[in-house]
């Protein structure tokens, strides 16, 4: 077979040639040569990317639009993108999902870890969401889409394009069904001895977090005839989970009244209903009225969504995570349990706990830090990304 012919896009003098040899995925707009022919490339492109002596390092998807001009493809510079590429990544990363779990309700393919740089696939059973966040996986939607299909077996693809990651690649927030049909009803998925609804259609990302699952279970573990209050809910996440481990009551709060509805159908659905209330608004606001209430809970859990998703916003989210810390732990009782939580990329673990900790102070509280959590083994972490290694799950015990 004839060896496909590609561009060549080049590495800046003194640009740190050994990180990508070495397993980086990410070339940045200022590290490469940007000449007029460069930038002229189509998003989605696939180009043989070199070094400043000219020396093949990778195939790379560029896109001129983008911060991140190269995303490393194929660590071949002569390899060729199709069908059985595609089908060779996705297979392998099912294999890895097939050994986890037991079900097929998972994250099946978690971007630039599974060898498919932008691309997120959560599966739910019998239907696989993709969200392309990148040029090129938009670019070859159609093949991506084959291959899940043929690789899987799920007759329903559907393209999630809701996202800020699209919107830094220059991409549409057009969702659409790629193959078979439109769920009419939120999907039930059972996790950690709860059942919750996912809607696939106007949910928030793919519908679900598949990526608590663990820490969910660690509640769980601690919730044992607890009284229970999850804020930053969405459809039921820390709360469903202390209701399967045994607790006495739970409190989901949400700005949504939509993923409160959900919640609500997953709580009867679990046999929950009973022990489970919601309560809709802003949490900041919600976690003030309650301490001004007197109310007490034996475990209190938070998980906003991601207060310092860039660097520029990384003070002002490292604030919000201190005002949330210290809201959240006058409402525990003595000996019980604060669960925080950060999917924020700009905040690393210290700079997390680092907040939650001045927050637990300012509240007067002592505290035993207990667990320290990330995503599931469906999200793997790619060591030479750290932002693959976003979501931190910290619990104390409080005095």
């Amino acid at each position: 077979m004839t060896a496909p012919s590609y561009p060549v896009i080049r590495l800046k003098p003194k640009t740190n040639a050994r990180a990508i040899r070495w397993g980086a995925p990410w070339v940045f707009d200022n590290e490469l040569v940007t000449d007029r022919r460069t930038k002229s490339l189509e998003p989605g492109t696939f180009a043989v990317l070199e070094d400043d002596e000219r020396r093949p390092l990778a195939l790379v998807a560029v896109n001129p639009n983008s911060r991140i001009m190269g995303r490393v493809v194929d660590r071949d510079p002569e390899a060729m993108i199709d069908l059985d590429w595609f089908k060779s990544r996705i297979a392998r990363a099912l294999a890895l999902r097939a050994r986890l779990y037991e079900t097929p309700f998972y994250r099946l393919v978690h971007a630039e870890a599974d060898g498919l740089p932008g691309v997120v696939i959560d599966r739910f059973g019998d239907i696989a969401v993709i969200q392309p966040n990148a040029a090129w996986a938009e670019r070859l939607i159609g093949l991506l889409c084959q291959a899940v299909a043929e690789v899987t077996g799920v007759s329903v693809v559907l393209k999630n394009a809701s996202g800020r990651a699209r919107g830094l690649e220059g991409l549409d927030d057009v969702s659409e069904v790629l193959m078979g049909t439109m769920p009419e009803a939120p999907v039930q998925v059972m996790m950690n001895g709860a059942t919750y609804m996912a809607d696939l259609v106007g949910g928030q990302k793919t519908g679900l977090f598949f990526d608590q699952r663990p820490n969910h279970a660690f509640a769980a573990g601690l919730s044992k005839d607890a009284r229970v209050l999850d804020v930053f809910s969405h459809v039921g996440g820390f709360g469903l989970a202390a209701l399967a481990g045994g607790a006495q009551s739970a409190l989901c709060v949400d700005g949504s009244e939509a993923a409160l509805k959900l919640a609500e159908a997953g709580a009867v659905a679990s046999g929950f209903g009973a022990r489970f209330s919601t309560r809709r608004g802003d949490a900041f606001e919600v976690l003030t009225a309650l301490a001004e209430d007197g109310a007490k809970f034996d475990m209190v859990i938070c998980d906003p969504p991601a207060f310092a998703p860039a660097k520029p916003a990384l003070e002002a989210g490292l604030r919000a995570y201190e005002r949330i810390a210290r809201l959240a732990a006058d409402l525990v009782e003595p000996g019980g349990f604060l669960g925080l939580c950060s999917c924020s990329h700009a905040a690393d673990l210290e700079a997390f706990r680092g907040a939650c900790h001045r927050g637990l102070g300012r509240a007067g509280r002592g505290s035993q830090l207990l667990f320290t959590g990330t995503a599931g083994p469906d999200h793997p972490l790619m060591p030479q990304l750290a932002e693959s290694g976003y979501l931190k799950s910290l619990f104390w015990r409080l005095s």
